[in-house]
């Protein structure tokens, strides 16, 4: 069995080197403002910024080996998360926020993956405990046989299918979620690419399982054993209280 521990926030920690140099002769011209310099709105109520280091997640649960979660400069994005999940390891993964019973929330951010295999990959879940006995994981974003899904799981750990679409390798995609949590009245509104989805009922939302068991929280990265390895690279994350300001 593989192992899997919890790297501490401290595992990423650097010291930034700034540099500046002055021309008299030159004129001076405003600096862009960087997403992560950017004031955080009131109305976002948790973010996980690699430009600050993963101590907004709770843990970081890596199978030992050459599964890893580490961070990278990207072209499109700038400072980026990556969860690499080695083959044959069971996951890469961040825990991230509690949810609680009742509450209302939006979230937002951005992902690319490298999967070549059509083996199913959870890379994003809303995770309640215990595992047994309930709905597991009453939401899920998984990658599966060239597909992006959109998942709901019942009480009795049922499977409803709510929106799916096709995926590339290496190419960015643009998430948004609204929920309210509720064991059977829960509701989900979904945005891809910035534009709301419909489900397979034929509506913009979802009434069902979206809380179960005693504790609800929210994961991302890579999870499911393959024999190949597979990559999720995302975006900072926001949790908040209007779209706009989880997605702006």
């Amino acid at each position: 069995m593989n192992k899997v521990f919890a790297c501490s926030a401290t595992a990423f920690a650097g010291v930034a080197a700034l540099a500046a140099a002055a021309f008299a002769a030159a004129p001076v011209t405003a600096a862009p403002v960087s997403p992560s310099a950017a004031v955080t709105p009131a109305s976002v109520t948790w973010s996980a910024d690699p430009a600050k280091g993963p101590s907004a997640f709770q843990s970081v649960q890596c199978d030992e080996g050459s599964s890893q979660f580490t961070t990278a400069s990207d072209t499109a994005k700038g400072k980026v998360w990556v969860a690499k999940q080695a083959a044959g390891a069971e996951r890469c993964e961040v825990e991230g926020p509690d949810v609680k019973q009742g509450q209302t929330f939006y979230l937002g951010w951005s992902s690319k993956y490298h999967i070549t295999d059509s083996t199913s990959r959870y890379v994003f879940q809303l995770k309640c405990s215990p595992s047994t006995g309930t709905a597991n994981h009453p939401i899920v974003l998984e990658v599966i046989g060239g597909k992006l899904r959109l998942d709901e799981w019942t009480t009795d750990h049922t499977n409803v299918p709510l929106w799916s679409t096709p995926f590339q390798n290496d190419k960015w995609y643009d998430f948004a979620l609204h929920v309210s949590a509720d064991r059977t009245k829960g509701t989900i509104q979904f945005w891809f690419g910035g534009k709301q989805q419909t489900f397979a009922n034929g509506s913009t939302s979802y009434t069902g399982t979206t809380y179960d068991g005693t504790r609800d929280y929210l994961k991302w990265g890579v999870y499911h054993q393959a024999d190949q390895a597979a990559t999720q690279t995302f975006s900072t994350i926001r949790m908040g209280t209007s779209l706009t300001d989880v997605t702006g």
